[in-house]
């Protein structure tokens, strides 16, 4: 089979889409694999084809808003969230969209795989269905869909206890509506149209969920507010780490059990200002005796880390997850979607503190499953992170839910759910063009008869 694979250029959507991609290169599937030309190694490196995305929409993973400078200075907020919705995504979605087109006509592919927030798919799902492959998409975020209580989604909200809060979130739904979605809809609408497709009338995130062939989470139903989801929904767990990316640390051997292990990271996006997160806990948990705290440095150098290392203190600017999660007694993150499900799959409990991107939704997730506490700030102080992590250390609620979450992981065959869900696409897509095969050729056969 041809899989065509397309990942927004960030790590954090790679890294799912080429796990997924070592599942299918190992049943012996043909892949060609379209991202920023910034990965070509790693994807070269998995031995698949390496398409780049077309130059307009070939950001730099390491500045993502090089390109747009406003949002740089535009203070966090509604109207920062509907600048960087319409700059990054809707008006990416033209060239990601011819960048698909002649991929498929270099590589006729069976079928498209690509990330939630590819939305180049977005012409394709709304054109001809014939004229084009199943598309199944992967969900790298938390769910984009709509809430039963009326929330809108990026704002952290957790699940409506009452009639009042219900009320509150009508009004910031209208308020998100006005300020974000509406405009952005707008914007999407006239690039749809530029196309030959369209409209629209749901907001750009639902769109994917609703119109991908399949649409394939990468988490447990437990870590997800409870909602009624399009039947084309599937909780397929997480996909396994990639080994042996990275090489143990020098300091591999100081995880021997006789401490505590927490491990903080800012992920590879916002890490740009290790005072937010990263500093912060080496100061709050400089004194604990019975903890070791591992740091990495999401790709940076570890000496961008400000501040005195304390002796208790390991750090690194990559590790190997597969080696370090199973020794890990709680993470402390700013929230990104994919650590924060490993770390649960391997029954990690949380700390988390991040509000940019969709971190307030995922760790608003994070409180509601049980699985640990957030801070629900940017900049959360040495005592609060402290307070924190002893809590959920010494209290074995936080560890006890944890552990029924992996277990729920471990219950999903990640592999055989992504191999059916893509098998079937292809099969129903080719008995189809069967159907109409033989309809068309019936048709001719009466056409010589008469």
């Amino acid at each position: 089979m041809k899989i065509l694979i397309a990942s927004t250029p960030a790590t954090g959507h790679l890294n799912p889409m080429l796990a997924i991609t070592r599942i299918l290169t190992a049943e012996g599937h043909e892949i060609a694999f379209m991202t920023g030309t910034a990965f070509r190694a790693r994807v070269e490196a998995s031995g698949v084809k390496f398409i780049p995305l077309p130059e307009n929409v070939d950001f730099d993973p390491n500045d993502v808003f090089s390109r747009f400078p406003e949002l740089k200075t535009i203070p966090p907020g509604l109207e920062w969230f509907r600048v960087a919705l319409e700059r990054l995504f809707v008006d990416s979605i033209a060239d990601q969209h011819q960048g698909l087109l002649q991929s498929l006509r270099d590589f006729p592919a069976d079928i498209i795989l690509a990330d939630d927030m590819l939305f180049g798919v977005l012409p394709m799902l709304l054109g001809p269905r014939s004229q084009r492959p199943p598309i199944a998409l992967c969900g790298t975020s938390f769910l984009h869909w709509a809430r039963e209580d009326g929330a809108p989604n990026f704002l952290g909200l957790p699940p409506a206890r009452s009639p009042e809060e219900r009320d509150q979130y009508a009004a910031k739904a209208r308020e998100f509506d006005a300020a974000v979605n509406e405009p952005v809809s707008l914007r999407l609408n006239r690039a749809l149209k530029a196309l030959g497709v369209g409209p629209i009338s749901m907001p750009l995130f639902h769109a994917v969920v609703a119109l991908a062939d399949a649409y394939m989470q990468l988490s447990v139903p437990s870590f997800e507010f409870p909602r009624e989801v399009p039947s084309s929904v599937h909780f397929v767990g997480t996909p396994p780490i990639i080994p042996n990316q990275v090489p143990l640390p020098s300091w591999a051997e100081d995880l021997d059990g006789s401490r505590k292990v927490v491990l903080v990271t800012q992920g590879t996006v916002a890490n740009h200002n290790f005072n937010l997160l990263v500093a912060p806990t080496l100061a709050a948990l400089a004194d604990e005796p019975d903890i070791l705290v591992v740091a990495t440095a999401g790709g940076r150098p570890v000496n961008a880390i400000p501040g005195k290392v304390p002796s208790n203190a390991r750090l690194a600017r990559y590790l190997p997850f597969e080696w370090l999660l199973p020794k890990v007694d709680v993470l402390v993150t700013n929230g990104g979607y994919g650590s924060v499900n490993q770390a649960l799959s391997f029954g990690v409990p949380l700390v988390t503190a991040g509000l940019t991107e969709d971190k307030a939704d995922v760790n608003a997730r994070v409180a509601w499953s049980g699985v640990g506490i957030d801070l629900a700030t940017n900049e959360p102080t040495p005592e609060a992170i402290r307070n924190a992590v002893r809590a959920v250390l010494d209290q074995p609620r936080y560890q006890l839910r944890a552990t029924q979450i992996a277990d729920e992981y471990a219950g999903i065959d990640t592999r055989a759910e992504i191999l059916r869900i893509i098998g079937e696409l292809v099969t129903d897509e080719t008995d189809v063009s069967r159907l109409r095969a033989a309809a068309a050729s019936q048709g001719r056969r009466a056409n010589r008869r008469a």
